[in-house]
């Protein structure tokens, strides 16, 4: 018999049915054309019927998964982008579509997949907030990604594009500091190696493209406290200090060029390095 939809005749009994494989291997095989919210519905009638401890429980549950694994599908293909693999994330939307099955009450009037869907995308989250990341993100910050990763969609829908920052936190009505926060914790789930090449950039690993350490650091300190001493001289011999160190010009050429003796342009280098190297201020 096959399964008709909102026509269905009054006297037409879910124990009158198939057995729930048979639909399922119908569905699959695509002899007969079964609805799959009809087929979850009739299932879920059939389970109802069914006493807690009945044998056959297990099969309407078991038929129950397997011909709405497509929307456990559905659901993991938002999360392609990231770097599991895509079996992984069914395997755990699943348990969320199970639980899902076992807490569902048909009688509330609200389709399956309605109910199921965020409870599937809600476990494949906590997947990921729990056991995916390399890098330890504050549980606050993982919380909070999820409100966050939901306003994003919203809004997406709202108003046809990427929401920004602001417009995330009014709609969250949250700082825009911790949306950001959030957005940066949101994608630190993989650490990526330093040395791995990166097609998009012509091969070159990170590490190609990080700064080089500079040697002259090492000497900045050294330079402002020489600065800071040099100020501290009188004009001829800081200007003796910057012809013989920064012009490069020997004690001849100074003593020419200041008009003495060269004797006493080394008895005043001398002095003048005695007390840079100490540290004291210039004293006549």
């Amino acid at each position: 018999m096959s399964v008709r939809t909102q026509g269905s005749a009054p006297e037409e009994r879910v124990a009158d049915l198939p057995d729930p494989a048979e639909l399922v291997a119908r569905r699959a095989g695509g002899r007969g054309a079964v609805d799959v919210r009809t087929l979850t519905r009739v299932l879920f009638e059939r389970l109802a019927e069914l006493p807690p401890d009945a044998p056959e429980r297990s099969r309407v549950r078991s038929a129950l998964i397997e011909i709405n694994i497509p929307l456990v599908r559905y659901a993991a293909t938002r999360f392609r982008s990231r770097s599991e693999p895509m079996e992984d994330i069914v395997q755990v939307g699943t348990i969320g579509l199970i639980n899902a099955i076992d807490r569902f009450d048909p009688h509330r009037g609200v389709q399956f997949p309605t109910y199921a869907l965020p409870t599937i995308l809600g476990e494949i989250k906590r997947y990921f907030r729990d056991n995916v990341r390399t890098m330890h993100v504050p549980r606050r910050l993982q919380e909070l990604w999820v409100q966050v990763s939901g306003a994003m969609e919203e809004l997406t829908v709202t108003h046809g594009r990427a929401p920004k920052v602001p417009e995330i936190a009014a709609n969250l009505r949250i700082p825009e500091e911790d949306v950001r926060a959030c957005l940066d914790a949101g994608r630190a789930y993989n650490a990526a190696s330093l040395e791995a090449a990166q097609e998009h950039e012509g091969g070159l690993a990170l590490l190609d493209r990080l700064g080089y350490e500079d040697s002259a650091l090492t000497d900045v300190e050294h330079r402002d406290m020489v600065r800071h001493l040099l100020v501290q001289l009188p004009e001829r011999e800081r200007r003796i200090i910057m012809l013989r160190f920064f012009a490069n010009l020997t004690q001849s050429q100074i003593s020419t060029e200041l008009g003495m003796s060269q004797m006493h342009v080394s008895r005043l280098l001398s002095r003048i390095l005695t007390r840079l190297r100490t540290g004291n201020s210039w004293e006549e």
